[in-house]
């Protein structure tokens, strides 16, 4: 994905939203479709808007649609609230421009201090294209994916050892891709987003189908189903909070239901690993190495 082969973003975002819609089934009685979804010329009509026109925006010849006609033709397409942002943002977006890369994000060191203070709470912060930043010991003792240095949706998707510890390993996937394009907006032609989607398309037969779906959801609450090799199962709730003032940065943290059997396995596991320093552990036992990076 560069900045040039996403001139048309809107005209593959409407074509691919177009496409998920379902037709009614009495419009659609005796009529043999030949295309997913619902035609272009059915979208123009329940937006109230000419053929011509959206097929002018689907095309890419026509890229200064009023709010007016981009909210009418977001109905028509079924959109929730998010997605109709995302779609008014990638419509009003500047042409893209050539872009310097970001600077290393750094994390503050209250920041550090307050999740290393949490021995029975997993806790991370990444950037915004899922870069982790920092994290506790107990998060690292979930998965070696949680540490500074690895990416969250990378290894989601393409390290072996997230299908043996997510036992919900599906819908986690088809979770992260709409929550990273719901935190990257309109800012599609980024460095490193075009370096990280490049990677998974080119390897990920998942990650691309969810991708071309242009789903946007960002889901800030709920839970993860693991299966660890030391603490055994866990159902783990985890909450996304917004670090105000970096840009980006998001903290994620995971906790257990009070009295439950998977808050006595998460203390166990605390129980089994020693803080080394900020951002890092040190395993009480050398010889395990635990899989995977748990992701929401």
């Amino acid at each position: 994905m560069t900045a040039a082969s996403d001139a048309n973003a809107l005209g593959r975002y409407l074509r691919a939203r177009r496409e998920l819609v379902q037709p009614d089934e009495a419009r659609d009685q005796g009529n043999r479709r030949r295309v997913p979804g619902l035609r272009r010329e059915e979208v123009a009509f329940l937006a109230g808007i000419s053929s011509d026109y959206y097929n002018r925006l689907e095309q890419g010849r026509d890229r200064n649609p009023s709010e007016q006609v981009l909210r009418s033709i977001a109905r028509a397409l079924r959109l929730d609230e998010e997605a109709t942002t995302y779609l008014l943002e990638i419509a009003t977006r500047k042409s893209p421009r050539r872009k310097q890369p970001r600077k290393p994000e750094q994390v503050g060191d209250g920041m550090r201090t307050l999740i290393d203070s949490w021995p029975l709470t997993p806790a991370y912060i990444h950037g915004t294209y899922m870069d982790v930043l920092a994290a506790n010991s107990l998060a690292i003792a979930l998965s070696p994916f949680n540490a500074p240095g690895h990416n969250g949706i990378l290894a989601a998707f393409l390290e072996p050892e997230m299908r043996e510890l997510h036992q919900d390993w599906e819908d986690m996937t088809a979770r992260v891709v709409p929550y990273l394009r719901s935190v990257v907006g309109a800012d599609i032609e980024d460095p490193r987003l075009v370096e990280i989607v490049g990677e998974l398309s080119l390897r990920s037969e998942r990650f691309r189908t969810l991708w071309a779906r242009q789903d946007v959801k960002h889901k800030t609450t709920g839970t993860s189903l693991l299966r660890h090799p030391q603490a055994g199962p866990l159902e783990l709730h985890y909450e996304k909070l917004l670090v105000p003032g970096t840009g980006g940065q998001t903290l994620i943290t995971y906790h257990a239901r009070p009295g439950s059997a998977s808050e006595e396995r998460l203390r166990l596991l605390a129980s089994m690993n020693a803080p080394d320093h900020v951002g890092g552990t040190r395993p009480s036992n050398d010889q395990t190495r635990m899989p995977g990076r748990t992701m929401p």
